[in-house]
């Protein structure tokens, strides 16, 4: 067993640079500081294949550690037990818990994928969650995402959006998933042309100014849209976000919608759709599952602050109030704190 722990330190080098840079981001989930991965490794194996699955012990390691030590976990069963950690969880355990779990074991490029995949593929599209996404991403993130994609299910990200979804909403999401807006690109002069274009397409609505639409709001850099949508605020009297919400519906409005939100403020936009996922529609579990999980690392203790500000209560308090059990526990883990505003 000693000359598998010291195997896992090639991992070393690598996880230190990234663990520096995960210190630096507003999450809630850090590198645990006495990391051990035989330890750890040990402990899931008994609590997955024992008698009876210990859920407490996976809480406690999987919502306690990085993603990057998570995966350096997932190195040392494969090593130590010839078997996959992710398989182990999904076979051994059900329903929300699960998903929680085998989430939280994906890197987070590949558990973008997942869930689009699982958007796309499943029951019935989950147009929320392309929407999540994808108007949330920055460029890298939805070529790295798109790279995963491929690699996991072997088929194209774009080719899957164009046959599982339709219309103008189907065009905006393909515009977005090429991850070609521009970057840190503004020009005042413009500002105001665009704007008249966004005006425009709010008034006549034909598939031409739709068309203008989308292409503004998905390749304009952030800086740009910042000052197009005062300019649209100063020519129409009207914030963007009340205008689109007039002039269209459906999905295309709430792309549309979600983009703006994203640029704005990236946080705010994850803050109202949690509050959504866990008031409008009844809990809806995997949306506040995939936010937890997906902004764990990045910005969740940012999130968390927000909706205790904008909405009274805590996401400790209404996510305590609507979940149960070890699922409960698993999302208030990930949650880590804000338990004194219950």
């Amino acid at each position: 067993m000693a000359w598998i722990c010291f195997n896992l330190g090639k991992w070393s080098h690598w996880l230190h640079y990234l663990e520096k840079y995960l210190s630096k981001i507003q999450g809630t989930i850090y590198p645990a500081q006495d990391f051990n991965p035989c330890r750890d490794t040990e402990e899931l194996f008994g609590a997955i294949q024992g008698m009876r699955c210990n859920k407490d012990v996976l809480i406690d390691i999987l919502t306690q550690r990085s993603n990057a030590q998570r995966q350096v976990i997932a190195e040392a069963y494969r090593e130590m037990y010839g078997r996959e950690l992710i398989i182990d969880l999904r076979e051994t355990f059900s329903h929300h818990f699960k998903q929680v779990m085998v989430g939280l074991m994906y890197l987070p490029v590949f558990y973008d994928a997942h869930e689009l995949w699982h958007a796309l593929k499943g029951e019935e599209t989950e147009e929320n969650c392309l929407i999540d996404i994808l108007a949330s991403r920055t460029n890298e993130e939805i070529f790295r995402i798109k790279e995963a994609y491929f690699m996991e299910y072997n088929t194209d990200l774009q080719e899957d959006i164009y046959s599982e979804t339709s219309g103008h909403f189907r065009d905006m999401l393909i515009n977005l998933s090429q991850g070609v807006r521009e970057q840190v690109y503004a020009d005042p002069g413009t500002a105001s042309q665009d704007a008249m274009v966004l005006w425009e397409a709010c008034q006549q609505k034909t598939g031409e100014h739709k068309t203008m639409l989308q292409m503004i709001l998905c390749s304009k850099s952030y800086q740009q849209l910042w000052m197009v949508f005062q300019e649209f605020q100063n020519i129409s009297g009207q914030d963007i976000i009340d205008a689109l919400r007039m002039c269209y519906d459906g999905y295309f409005q709430e792309l549309c919608v979600a983009i703006v939100l994203c640029v704005r403020d990236r946080t705010s936009y994850f803050t109202y759709r949690l509050y959504n996922a866990i008031h409008e529609y009844g809990f809806h579990n995997k949306t506040v599952i995939r936010i937890l999980v997906s902004r764990s690392e990045v910005d969740l203790k940012e999130i968390r602050r927000k909706y205790k500000e904008r909405y009274g209560k805590s996401l400790f308090h209404d996510i305590k109030h609507f979940a149960s059990g070890h699922y409960e526990s698993a999302l208030l883990a990930i949650l880590a704190g804000d338990a004194e505003d219950y």
